[in-house]
């Protein structure tokens, strides 16, 4: 009579008694869900650090529009003309490499007065502005200063660069909007050098050869402010006078025919008089 055998010795070799290959290379189902949680939490983590971590847009220096370059140029332009000197400006990003942000001078929108031929006399307003990245806890920076050509000593290029600030572009101004500070700052360059006494102030207009035509008489507030109560005041005072001439005018006819009942009593004794005859 043949022996019935154990559980599991078919699964094991004749000769050894060892687990099979095909046994020993199986993974627990345990094993196999740790791995799973470990690949995909690390996934999330990968992710969750690209989100963080990468650009959203608000380090970008914003520079000043299309309009805000167009309405500099030509200010800066009647400036040279009358003082004789090259104002211009330039904004940077504090990180970024190559080329500014923006550029521009009375020469026009993308030209620089710094080492230009055409500029021996020049004044330039430079802003770096430093916008950390979000994760960052560093502050929101702006670094201005004001740059010129060698005929201006370091004391005149402070006093203009300290005035800014004192007519409102300040750093927050700066921080906030640079590109809309770094033109209204180029635009006060003329009077703040003539301010400091480096440059002459810029010539004023001349006046008119003759003398421009008067403005016709505006009239009286009195009638424009109160013009319809005058006029219901007017009808009020028409009617008054209609009423009253009115009036009068029966009492005239009144007095003169004695009235109705004067009359009437004058006929009554007309036609008795000739029967008491």
């Amino acid at each position: 009579m043949t022996a019935a055998k154990r559980p599991g010795a078919a699964g094991r070799s004749a000769t050894t008694g060892a687990k099979s290959p095909a046994k020993s290379a199986e993974i627990p189902v345990w094993k196999q869900a740790l791995i799973w949680v470990g690949l995909l939490g690390t996934v999330a983590a990968c992710t969750v650090g690209a989100i963080v971590n990468g650009d959203d847009g608000s380090d970008i220096v914003p520079p000043p529009t299309a309009q805000e370059r167009g309405d500099t140029v030509p200010i800066l332009q009647r400036s040279t003309a009358s003082q004789g000197v090259c104002y211009g400006w330039e904004l940077t990003d504090y990180f970024g490499y190559g080329d500014p942000v923006s550029v521009g001078s009375n020469l026009g929108d993308g030209v620089a007065v710094e080492d230009n031929p055409a500029c021996p006399r020049w004044l330039q307003v430079s802003v770096r502005i430093y916008y950390p990245s979000e994760s960052s806890e560093s502050d929101d920076n702006a670094y201005v200063d004001v740059n010129g050509s060698s005929d201006f000593s370091a004391a005149e290029l402070l006093r203009i660069a300290d005035g800014l600030g004192r007519l409102g572009v300040t750093e927050k101004v700066f921080i906030d909007d640079p590109g809309w500070a770094v033109t209204r700052a180029a635009v006060m360059l003329p009077l703040l050098a003539a301010e400091a006494g480096a440059v002459e102030p810029a010539a004023t207009p001349a006046p008119a050869a003759t003398e421009p035509s008067p403005l016709p008489d505006p009239g009286s507030d009195l009638w424009r402010d109160r013009w319809g109560y005058l006029l219901a005041a007017g009808g009020l005072l028409l009617v008054t006078a209609l009423l009253v001439t009115v009036g009068v005018a029966q009492g005239r006819r009144q007095r003169r025919g004695g009235g109705p009942a004067k009359r009437a009593g004058a006929e009554t004794a007309a036609t008795r008089t000739p029967e008491r005859a």
